[in-house]
């Protein structure tokens, strides 16, 4: 049996991603050289690895050689509940309130990839999660899952941007579907609203005074500059996210309790008992472990630093 788009589709929503998209492997030319002209502003910050690998990231034929289509999928991960505020706890990013979503969606993609391959098998597949050399949002905007907002996070129509982003490229010949319009319009409320000002321009973050930046990737000290800026954000930030329009209207509760909040809110002073081990023991499955004890321990420090 041939592969349809029908079928995909099917198999991806029975799989349990909430959004489907397709569009062709072709090169991203405009979009490399966007990416060249940040990397060229140093907005990448300490992120060293986004200079490596730039002909992948233009080219997924690179990656899997006879790239015919690359199918984009979305995870809504929004969970209805709000932040309690209180001074002694760190607030953590919507996205890590619960269970790391590599685990999740490496295990859909492996799962749905799977049942492709038993429909034809001379399907070839590389799937990603936004662990390897491929430009997720801007194939998620090419196969029409949404439009890239003034923050740079994609932006669906019928449900916001509380979606993560996976990407198989395969070897099958898909018809595209058609790229959706930019509805942001003259809106600037994520620009207005960043607490940092590392929006610094419509569609530009400079990732060197971005709070999520600075509190999961960045392996150094946190700047003073930044003083109390940050309103106790512990890991991440989701302010551009909260005060966008399309999300206080269109979000949507996800359906899987594993991004059910258990670490929406975390004390203060909860890591400074924690080893290496413990801590890995704890927090091990959660987007947390990416900061490491030695980040957390110092975004803790930085926070009670700031409210004195």
């Amino acid at each position: 049996m041939n592969l349809t788009k029908k079928i995909v589709t099917q198999l991806a929503k029975k799989t349990g991603f909430d959004l489907v998209g397709f569009t062709d492997a072709e090169e991203l030319a405009e979009e490399t050289d966007r990416l060249k002209d940040w990397l060229g502003k140093g907005f990448q910050a300490g992120m060293a690895y986004m200079e490596k690998n730039i002909e992948k990231r233009k080219d997924v034929n690179e990656i899997l050689p006879d790239s015919k289509s690359v199918i984009s999928l979305g995870l809504n991960y929004y969970t209805d509940d709000e932040y309690e505020n209180i001074s002694d706890r760190g607030k953590v990013s919507r996205y890590a309130w619960g269970k790391d979503y590599h685990l999740i969606i490496w295990e859909k993609l492996d799962e749905m990839i799977a049942a492709l391959k038993e429909i034809d098998p001379g399907l070839e597949a590389k799937s990603y999660v936004d662990t390897g050399p491929v430009m997720d949002k801007a194939w998620a905007v090419r196969a029409g899952l949404g439009w890239m907002g003034k923050h740079t996070n994609v932006i669906n129509k019928q449900m916001g941007s509380w979606f993560f982003i996976a990407n198989i490229i395969t070897n099958i010949k898909f018809e595209p579907d058609k790229p959706i319009e930019d509805f942001c319009g003259s809106c600037t409320a994520c620009i207005d609203a960043c607490p940092t000002n590392a929006i610094v321009d419509e569609y530009v973050v400079d990732a060197n005074r971005c709070i999520s930046y600075l509190t999961i990737e960045n392996k150094k000290d946190i700047h003073e500059e930044f003083g109390n800026q940050f309103d106790n954000w512990l890991f991440g930030c989701d302010v551009c996210q909260d005060v966008c329009p399309w999300n206080i209207k269109f979000a949507e509760e996800t359906s899987l309790k594993e991004f059910e909040p258990v670490n929406k809110e975390i004390p203060l002073n909860e890591f400074e008992g924690l080893t290496n081990s413990t801590f890995k023991k704890k927090y091990g499955t959660t987007p947390i472990s990416r900061a490491r004890l030695k980040g957390m321990k110092r975004n803790a420090a930085f926070l009670k630093s700031a409210s004195k």
